[in-house]
């Protein structure tokens, strides 16, 4: 069969922003509470997505000397790079580091995918897989290590294989701790199916000490479009229980993440402790223009709240193999927690500054939320629906826009007194930010075509007006990431 190969072809033959954990003043390896989401604290540089461009399978952790880590894979599948920052928006600008190259021949000189930089047991260590010259596809998982303090600026020891349960097609290799046990979870070709995801325990950094269990099998619609395919684990423990995240389908727009969930005193090892999210968590939305978010990590924020980590496409339509289109940019932003303590991924929130919620003063514990046109305020609205991006104004200086995620290039556009959502240019989606009328730790927006009035919040539903000295707190809204 004369076609270009992909890397979901070969079933059974040997595919400007941690982690298996999340990291707050932690190795890679270990799990952690981070504080609670309140009010997102003002930060100096704002993050922008895309953090990295051209960098997929984004792998991003805070270390115990407080810089975030980043690794990825190139393009061209030939390379591991490293880069690191004091902050996650200065990930962009960081210098990086070529840490290891793939040979011109033999084992480990094809395809190079899916770095992850860890730390445990005193060393750096970076899981990767990798194929062969003379078979690209031809993947297995590899290991390497250093003992330096900088992993940016080290000797690795050579590559070292990491063997499974069988000798066939396997990557996206991670690696946690918890309850005193190191554990390896990664993706394999299957009977039947791409790739399933497995974990085992570990005696050393490159040696399993258990049988490896199937905890993953791609069997539902979202996991099977293009190839049948559960790869890019990525684990996550809150609120009692480890989350382990992973990326379904063919890499283009198809591509998806789902969601498994163990009790946090279950025993790993058995597929039972295990159980899957009948949908999608996190998905390609066409409001924000993001196509194909997967192969995740996370890490936490300088003010320690949760952060997701993925890549995704800006367009839907790929030219050729999706595998080699270069444009899987990384990106970040905070994860959201529900009241039952399970995860809320939202939707990728697109290109540019990250987006806030805006709590009105006046109504505490709701959000202003959309529906395409009206804004009112709710006391749980969709994460998606109730999130917003300042962007500047096109009226005059320092101006600004407020532009839905879900409805990207429309902003809060001002009729009369009415608020609507429209694509727009010139002043009518133009304010002024202003200290809250309230609360000077909140903000006001007064409308550059209609001086001294404001978005105020009347009958739950977001207008425009002069604000009276009864409705400053509707008037004045709290920024929450």
């Amino acid at each position: 069969m004369k076609r270009h190969l992909s890397r979901r072809l070969l079933l059974g033959s040997g595919t400007a922003a941690a982690a298996a954990a999340a990291l707050a003043g932690t190795g890679a390896g270990s799990l952690v509470l981070a504080p609670a989401a309140g009010a997102a604290p003002a930060q100096e540089t704002p993050v922008i997505n895309p953090v990295v461009p051209k960098r997929a399978d984004p792998w991003l952790m805070k270390h115990t000397d407080g810089k975030y880590y980043f690794t990825g894979s190139v393009p061209e599948y030939d390379r591991i790079v490293l880069r690191s920052s004091p902050t996650i928006a200065g990930l962009g600008g960081a210098q990086e580091t070529v840490v290891w190259t793939r040979p011109a021949s033999g084992t480990m000189g094809g395809h190079i995918w899916a770095p992850e930089l860890h730390h445990f047991d005193g060393q750096w260590h970076i899981y990767f897989a990798a194929g062969d010259s003379n078979d690209v596809f031809r993947v297995r998982i590899y290991v390497i290590s250093t003992d330096a303090a900088d992993p940016t600026n080290a000797v690795w020891g050579p590559p070292v294989r990491v063997y499974t349960h069988a000798d066939t097609f396997s990557l996206d290799a991670t690696t946690f701790e918890h309850g005193g046990t190191r554990y390896l979870l990664w993706a394999q070709s299957d009977t039947g199916v791409n790739s399933s995801l497995y974990i085992a325990s570990m005696a050393s950094p490159s040696t399993l000490s258990s049988t490896p269990v199937r905890i993953a099998v791609p069997t539902l619609d979202w996991e099977i479009r293009g190839y049948k395919v559960n790869e890019g684990p990525a684990v996550l423990e809150r609120n009692g229980r480890i989350f382990v995240t992973f990326s379904a389908s063919a890499t283009d727009a198809n591509y998806c993440m789902g969601l498994l969930t163990a009790d946090a005193s279950a025993n790993l090892l058995d597929a039972a402790s295990w159980s899957k999210n009948p949908l999608p968590v996190f998905t390609t939305n066409d409001g924000s223009k993001q196509y194909g978010p997967g192969h995740n990590s996370f890490t936490v924020d300088e003010n320690g709240k949760d952060v997701l980590v993925y890549h995704a496409r800006s367009y839907r339509a790929i030219v050729g193999d999706p595998l080699y289109d270069p444009n899987r940019h990384a990106r970040v932003q905070h994860l959201h927690w529900r009241a039952d303590g399970t995860p809320d991924f939202g939707v990728p929130v697109g290109d540019g500054e990250l987006p806030f919620r805006l709590e009105p003063a006046s109504a505490r514990g709701t959000f202003l939320a959309h529906d395409g046109v009206t804004v009112t305020a709710a006391s749980s609205p969709a994460l998606g629906a109730s999130q917003f991006r300042i962007a500047p104004g096109y009226a005059r200086k320092n101006s600004v826009a407020i532009e839905p995620v879900l409805a990207k290039g429309h902003y809060l556009r001002v009729q009369g007194t009415a608020v609507t959502i429209a694509a727009t240019e010139g002043s009518s989606s133009a304010f002024l930010q202003r200290g809250g009328l309230s609360d000077a730790s909140g903000v006001s927006f007064e409308s550059v075509d209609a001086p001294g009035s404001y978005l105020l919040l009347r009958g739950g539903v977001l207008l425009v007006a002069k604000a009276g000295k009864d409705e400053r707190g509707a008037a004045t809204f709290f920024l929450q990431r």
